[in-house]
């Protein structure tokens, strides 16, 4: 029975329920600012436009050694029925989200069912002939598969160049090139000699006479000389007027000086003046 007050209420119609109903839900997105409350008639999502990879196994070998090794499996004794029951649910769930990549592991489903075939089946009961177990294959390329993995793992471990190091590079300025002179030849010492006694010669006199000149004499002479600072030419540390005998004397002091670490033979290129000065230690 009906009352007055229920028949003054006007009644919804199924539209305004609906309008109503998608107002108060959330919007599924948010387009150019307005809201977005139910998905367009003409709407049309590719089947490929959502796709789930499964990358974390990367062959069936991978995979069948992920179930053995999750469940503390004995590698070389494996249920077969319970590791292809669990294998055949994998590849299930493959085919429900991307069919390209259960094809890959097909045969090896298919190898599976062979053995727990094989291994359900009676066996002869004559001790002649003898039959091999058929999971001897499948254990060995999982065995071979495992060795390749874990090199592989060590070897992506070991540190590369361009990922964990990576070279580095510095460019010197020219300004602060450090330019090291030419060693000095003996030929060349031995011609700058030559030049200098030929100098002397035109000082030598006819008279006859003994001089007593100091090795150690001269050295200090030539060590006074260098001291005064900077780069000496090598003729100034000869006096042309004693003739041969300073000369020679002079030369004896410069190479005992030399073999002692004392002065330096400077030549700014080959064929030019030397030069004679102290070492950095000695200055």
């Amino acid at each position: 029975m009906t009352t007055p007050e229920t028949e003054a209420q006007p009644r919804e119609t199924p539209p305004d329920a609906v309008a109503r109903n998608l107002a108060q839900a959330p919007p599924l997105a948010i387009v150019r600012g307005a809201p977005l409350l139910k998905l367009p008639e003409d709407l049309y999502i590719p089947p490929d436009a959502l796709e789930v990879f499964l990358d974390a196994f990367e062959g069936p070998l991978d995979l069948l050694l992920y179930l053995i090794r999750k469940q503390n499996l004995d590698i070389l004794d494996i249920p077969i029925a319970q590791i292809t029951n669990q294998y055949m649910e994998y590849v299930e769930l493959m085919q429900e989200l991307r069919l390209e990549l259960a094809a890959e592991y097909l045969v090896m489903a298919a190898m599976l069912c062979e053995i727990k075939s094989r291994m359900l089946l009676p066996r002869p009961s004559t001790a002649e002939e003898e039959h091999a177990d058929p999971r001897a294959e499948l254990v060995r390329r999982l065995m071979e598969y495992e060795r390749f993995k874990q090199a592989a793992q060590d070897l992506d471990a070991l540190p590369r160049e361009g990922r964990d190091s990576f070279p580095v590079a510095a460019e010197l300025s020219a300004e602060h090139i450090r330019r090291i002179p030419p060693t000095v030849e003996l030929g060349e010492v031995l011609a700058a000699l030559r030049d200098v006694m030929r100098r002397a010669d035109l000082f030598t006199s006819h008279r006859v006479e003994r001089e007593s000149l100091s090795l150690r004499e001269r050295m200090s002479r030539v060590l006074a000389l260098v001291q005064r600072g900077g780069f000496v030419p090598f003729e100034a540390l000869f006096d042309v007027t004693e003739g041969r005998a300073g000369v020679v004397v002079s030369f004896l002091a410069i190479l005992e000086l030399v073999k002692a670490a004392t002065l330096e033979l400077v030549q700014s290129e080959s064929y030019a003046s030397i030069h004679v000065r102290l070492r950095a230690a000695e200055q």
